[in-house]
């Protein structure tokens, strides 16, 4: 969270200060992922090893998405229409080559450029599930939320009225055909996503 917003517009002081607030705790708690759900500031600690692998292990099988129009990327900023100063940060996003057209502020984007997000938990499932009801209201296309705690793979699409209207669950040792978003057909191995117990 190093770009400063934009100047301040009257009247809102408020989410300049939960803001500031957000990149005060960002600066002291390197690693930590901090975000602004519903209003309220929640840190992340640092991912374990595990975490970082399954990253690793699903950014390699969607790494042929990339291209002019997409790119892969994780830890990327999204500005959330849910509050004045809601953002979250996702563990992986799969967003529109344009991105750089669409910063909100704090090196948050725009919903709009996003067409994936992916979080891997183990043990911060509340935050999890305030992320669900947020991602559907942006609109994202698609989340897929690797539990690693239940070893379940969640791919939830058609977001509509603030949730989403399909929900499909897959276990360790399944393939999961991610819907079309991308232009072209991606599969992905829930082990993949879980990473190692």
């Amino acid at each position: 969270m190093s770009d400063r917003a934009p100047a301040a517009e009257p009247g809102s002081h408020n989410r300049t200060a939960l803001l500031d607030e957000a990149e005060w705790i960002s600066q002291r708690l390197p690693g930590c992922r901090v975000e602004i759900l519903d209003g309220e500031i929640t840190v992340t600690p640092l991912a374990s090893a595990a975490h970082a692998e399954a990253l690793t292990d699903v950014t390699v099988q969607l790494i042929h998405l990339r291209d002019r129009r997409t790119r892969v990327v994780q830890r990327v900023g999204l500005w959330l229409p849910g509050g004045p100063s809601d953002f979250a940060v996702p563990d992986l996003s799969v967003i529109d080559g344009d991105y750089n057209n669409h910063l909100v502020a704090y090196n948050c984007y725009a919903p709009a450029v996003f067409r994936l997000v992916l979080e891997v938990t183990a043990h911060n499932y509340g935050n999890e599930r305030r992320k669900t009801a947020a991602y559907a209201a942006a609109g994202i296309p698609v989340y897929v939320l690797a539990d690693r705690a239940e070893r379940l793979v969640h791919v939830l699409t058609d977001p509509r009225d603030g949730r989403y209207r399909k929900r499909a669950t897959y276990r360790p040792g399944e393939s999961l055909a991610l819907p079309d978003a991308f232009g072209k057909p991606v599969r992905l191995a829930a082990d993949s996503a879980l990473g190692p117990l």
